[in-house]
This record gives structure tokens, C-alpha cells and sequence, in this order.
């Protein structure tokens, strides 16, 4: 894999993953109790034998470099690394990024410093577990300028995606950009027969591209305006280059908003789950924390994912992640909610920690009942609270809270009083 170079796309602002993205970007959000959503693509390219990765930032970047610079060293004996390209003013752009292919473009200038044949570009908030070998292997079979990799979905889902239609040899004949599901008819590619039968028969594009290094270098410098691969780079390559699918059909979650961050996560803590965190030939990466291992004491945990240096005290927990070093007061409930953790310990003396940022006691008061939430990083809930929206509410900007998609979010640092009901 050593004529490959990654890129993965760092994304704008995050507005509908709010307030998850108040003051980190979207890759830098927590997962899974340990890990953040970019480890996801960097544990896919160094499971594939590919270790030259360059991550494009822009907004709220700082938490994401700095997971970055300590999760991904490399020995002195490799050439690979993981190099963060930042937004930048040059002589050739004063502006920001403009979209995913004007990212690509303005860092053009830092990838074609080393040698490569083929770029892969990835995205950096979705869940899921690829070998970009066979892909790659595809791409080359087929003699492509471009491969997508795409992902069978049904006609409910079709019109939240870019949907491409191919022939019986892969190759991308049309596109269309989230068409209704009245526009569907005719649209159906051909899949295997597991998709088939479950009703998806259409393709949609994972965002995920394949480039032979001289076409994308070509159609970037001749379409400067051209800001975004998958509504303008893309359908005027189809109709003028060799383009192919990449047809995948495993677990993939594309993590926008609350809902589906709140579901991937949740996915995760069931018996078997659809992605597996536990498949020793394919490991997730992330920094390597020098933490003890979680306490729990006379406690009730089902379906639940526990991170290290958590304290789970005489309490229940069922069918949720309890992040780093999360404390769990006395006869507290937990169910169906993400508590992200802490970045200290809530009986760690103030002049002690690492970092002076955040309440002085992190974590869920005794007698608390926590339903249905995502509580963030370095939150606290205090003593007898109830945070549930049994009223069903979708949307409401509260007092330390907000509700997306039905879900309560304390933000990162947030307090919530004793005796608090939401």
C-alpha cells in the first residue's frame, strides 16, 4: 500500500451533532466509552497497511490535534504518520474551506510532496469496519479513474443520500442527489440477493472516494469552483470519466446528528452488535491511557459498556456506555444513556488535575435517575435528579440542557442542581 495516500475530511461545523460539537469538532467527539469517531478511519487505513494519513481540519480543531498528536506516533523506522493540515492562508486561497473538494484542493500543495499513485479520502465521523485493501484491489480491477464505496439501502432511506445507479459490471452510469421517494422509480441498481431480499435496492454513496492521483489533481485545478466532491465533483466525473462502485453491505453509520450518534452508541452495548469492537484482526486504535480498571460495587449491569477507571457505586445500569473515569453515585439508574466521563476524578483535589476547566465534582449524585440522555464530558448531575423528558418534547433549548431529537444533552462541563427534573 505504499503507492496510497488517505485523506480523511475533518467536517464543517457539526451544527446538527449541537451541542456535541460546542467546542470540539465532529471527529473529536467521544465513542464507545474510550475512543473518538476519527479513529474510526485511522484504525481502518493502518488495518489496511496504510500509514501515510493526512486529517483536514478547520473548526474547533484544538481537541482533535491534540488526540491526534497522542494516539498516532510512529516509530523512528517507519515513514508513516498521521499529519493534521489545517485551514490555511496561501498565495494561492485566502479563504476557508468551502466544502469537501475545496478542502481537498487548498492541501493539494502538502500531499503531492510524496509519492503515491492513488488517493483515498475518507470521512471522519462514521462508524463502521472496511479493508480499503479490496477496495482498492476493485478499483484497480476495473481500471477506474474513481470508485465509490457504496452501501444498499431501501426506499425509506433512499432520499437522505446520494443515490447512484450502476451496471452489471459496477460502473456508475447516473446520480441522483436525494431524490424523493416519488423519483425512485427506475433507479434501483443491481445487489445480491441478501439486499434484495431485504428491500435494498438502491445505492447510496458513503462518501467514500477513490482517485487515481492525476485525474484528481486534473478535475480539482479545472473546476475551482467546484467545491463539494459528492453534488458537483462527482456527477460530472460520471459522465466523463471511468467511475465504479465499491458495493459494501456491513454495519455503516454516518454520525450527524444526536439520533444517530445516540444509536451507534447504544448499538454498541447490545449482546451482538452489528459492529464488533472485538475483533482482535481488526483493532480501534486511540491514545493509550495509563488508567486502572473500572470499579463497580453491589451493583446491576446489563447490556452495558464500562470504560476503564469508572466507579459505578450500588446502582443499575442497563443498555448504556458509561465513559472514562465516570463516577456513578449510590442508587442512581441509568438507562438507554451515554455518560462520556471525565478528564478527572471527582474526589481528585482541584490543584491536582490536569486540567483547571470544568465543575469541581464530575459525575451522577446518589439517588439520580438518568433516562434516555447523553451526559457529556466533565458534566455534573447532582444529588436526586430526575433527567428523562417523559413528555416527549423533540426541541427545547433549556437551563444547563438541551433536547434533540427527544434526547436530553448535558453539555461538556454542564451542572444540573440537586433535585433537578428535565
Amino acid at each position: 500500500m505504499n503507492n496510497v495516500v488517505a485523506i480523511i475530511l475533518g467536517g464543517g461545523a457539526g451544527s446538527r451533532l449541537f451541542p456535541l460539537t460546542h467546542s470540539r469538532s465532529k471527529p473529536a467527539v467521544p465513542l464507545a466509552g474510550k475512543y473518538r469517531l476519527i479513529d474510526v478511519p485511522i484504525s481502518n487505513c493502518l488495518n489496511s497497511g496504510i500509514d501515510r494519513i493526512f486529517v483536514l481540519t478547520q473548526f474547533n480543531s484544538a481537541s482533535l490535534n491534540r488526540h491526534i498528536a497522542r494516539a498516532y506516533r510512529f516509530d523512528q523506522f517507519r515513514r508513516g504518520f498521521v499529519s493534521i493540515l489545517a485551514a490555511e492562508q496561501t498565495p494561492g486561497s485566502s479563504d476557508w474551506f468551502q466544502g469537501t473538494a475545496d478542502a481537498v484542493r487548498q492541501s493539494m500543495q502538502h500531499v503531492r510532496n510524496f509519492r503515491h499513485q492513488h488517493v483515498l479520502i475518507l470521512s471522519g465521523d462514521q462508524l463502521y469496519r472496511m479493508n480499503y485493501r479490496t477496495l482498492l484491489a476493485q478499483h484497480r480491477e476495473k481500471e477506474a479513474d474513481i470508485t465509490l464505496a457504496t452501501i444498499p439501502v431501501n426506499k425509506e432511506d433512499a432520499p437522505g443520500f446520494g443515490i447512484l445507479k450502476t451496471d452489471d459490471n459496477d460502473l456508475i452510469t447516473e446520480f441522483y442527489e436525494k431524490p424523493t421517494e416519488d423519483e425512485l422509480e427506475g433507479k434501483q441498481s443491481p445487489v445480491s440477493d441478501e439486499m434484495a431480499d431485504a428491500g435494498r435496492h438502491y445505492l447510496a454513496s458513503m462518501g467514500i472516494y477513490v482517485f487515481r492521483r492525476e485525474l484528481l489533481e486534473t478535475v480539482l485545478s479545472e473546476s475551482p469552483t467546484s467545491h463539494d466532491f459528492g453534488k458537483q465533483i462527482i456527477p460530472t466525473a460520471i459522465d466523463n470519466c471511468r467511475v465504479a462502485s465499491y458495493p459494501f453491505e456491513g454495519y455503516w453509520s454516518d454520525i450527524g446528528t444526536i439520533k444517530s450518534f445516540y444509536d451507534a452508541n447504544l448499538m454498541l452495548a447490545e449482546s451482538k452488535p452489528e459492529f464488533n469492537m472485538f475483533d482482535p484482526k481488526a483493532p480501534l486504535y486511540t491514545n493509550s491511557r495509563m488508567l486502572p480498571p473500572a470499579k463497580i460495587e453491589n451493583s446491576t449491569v446489563r447490556n452495558a459498556i464500562i470504560a476503564e477507571s469508572a466507579v459505578v457505586i450500588d446502582s443499575e445500569i442497563s443498555e448504556s456506555v458509561i465513559g472514562l473515569r465516570s463516577f456513578v453515585g449510590r442508587g442512581t439508574r441509568v438507562w438507554r444513556s451515554i455518560i462520556m466521563g471525565a478528564d478527572y476524578y471527582p474526589w481528585e483535589p482541584r490543584e491536582q488535575r490536569a486540567t483547571i476547566e470544568g465543575p469541581e465534582r464530575p459525575g451522577i449524585g446518589e439517588g439520580s435517575v438518568i433516562e434516555n440522555a447523553i451526559i457529556d464530558r466533565n458534566a455534573s448531575i447532582g444529588r436526586n435528579c430526575v433527567i428523562g423528558n417523559r413528555s416527549g418534547v423533540q426541541e427545547h433549548d433549556g437551563d444547563g440542557y438541551y433536547i434533540r431529537d427527544g434526547i436530553i444533552v448535558v453539555p461538556k462541563n454542564g451542572r444540573l442542581p440537586d433535585n433537578t427534573v428535565i
